[in-house]
């Protein structure tokens, strides 16, 4: 067999499929791998490069790759899918993976430590734990308005239906809604189990600690942006990072005119959540009198949701720069218009 040069590794449960290339480009590997033959192949293959689409697992195939001398890199999958051919195969997108790492143009993704994805796990079973109590709220309150009880907002006036139901509801309605309200008790208990580890973690990370000095940003956007962004200098520029996070504008042009839409809402999910609701709270702020020249004067000329998009905008390319320069945030410092 020829020198492997590149190796193209499409990832799953229990089935890999691999894809190799010698220095004349041609195919010399192609071979599917079961979960249990993975490290016993790649020990005894000759230190080469091997390229996966970015997901959870395969930051932890690249650490085990990367251990046995291999160079490792993760592609963003939709960087990957221009260069799938016709079909749908595992065959395929290992091909496709292969011929894209091999452009000099391409964007790769940093390999997360098995640290940094335990932080990134806090933050999705924070997430998980709030839409949680989030159904079992709206369950209890829905079944027992069906009852005619129901409360005022407010996840605290949950307990005020589950004690009116006691007295006003039938004895099996009332033991389904204990149920729930058991249910949600536990929830609770995890969540603040996790917002107790979540502030631990943000008080023993420097860099979460003065990203969360940006107004808008907080304890958990700041331990968002030091978790999902590991290298920010794979950025070349503040816009780089604020396109990466999904909050420019899409383009269309052609024939030399530029048509910018709505925001691309490419990127990391969360992160442009965060920076959104973040930039919402400003908002609001903004309205009661406690907000900077440059937000008050956005909101007196575009509608308020327009202005939240905008905000989040600038709150990515201060933390990007902040994440750059290894600064604080500068309270009080000039705003462009």
């Amino acid at each position: 067999m020829s020198e492997i040069i590149r190796v193209g590794l499409d990832t799953s449960k229990h089935v890999f499929q691999l894809h190799g290339v010698d220095a004349q480009e041609k195919v010399v590997l192609r071979r599917q791998l079961r979960r249990g033959e993975m490290e016993r192949f790649f020990t005894a293959l000759a230190p080469t490069v091997v390229g996966l689409e970015a997901c959870g697992a395969s930051h932890h195939w690249a650490r085990v790759l990367s251990a046995m001398g291999h160079e490792v890199r993760l592609l963003p999958p939709q960087y990957v899918k221009p260069y799938v051919k016709r079909g749908k195969s595992d065959s395929l997108d290992a091909e496709a993976i292969c011929e894209a790492m091999s452009r000099p143009s391409m964007s790769f993704v940093p390999v997360k430590t098995r640290e940094q994805q335990a932080g990134a796990m806090l933050l999705t079973v924070r997430d998980g734990l709030v839409k949680q109590r989030t159904m079992l709220i709206n369950a209890i309150r829905g079944h027992a308005a069906e009852f005619g009880v129901t409360a005022a907002k407010g996840a605290c006036r949950v307990r005020e239906v589950l004690a009116r139901a006691e007295a006003e509801l039938p004895a099996l309605a009332f033991r389904l809604l204990s149920l729930l309200g058991a249910q949600l008790e536990a929830v609770e208990a995890a969540l603040k189990a996790a917002d107790a580890e979540l502030r631990a973690w943000h008080r023993s990370n420097e860099l979460s600690r003065r990203l969360a000095g940006i107004p808008g940003i907080g304890p958990i956007g700041a331990m968002a942006l030091a978790l999902r962004v590991p290298d920010p200098a794979v950025f070349r520029s503040a816009r780089g990072f604020a396109a990466w996070t999904g909050l420019t504008p899409r383009l269309s042009g052609t024939a030399g005119k530029q048509r910018p839409g709505h925001i691309s809402k490419a990127g990391d999910q969360t992160l442009r959540r965060l920076l959104v609701l973040g930039a919402t709270a400003m908002i609001r702020r903004a309205k009661a009198g406690h907000g900077s020249p440059w937000l008050t004067g956005l909101l007196a000329r575009k509608p308020a949701k327009v202005a939240a998009i905008a905000l989040a905008n600038k709150l990515a390319r201060i933390a990007w720069a902040m994440m750059i320069s290894g600064e604080d945030y500068r309270r009080g410092a000039p705003v462009a218009a």
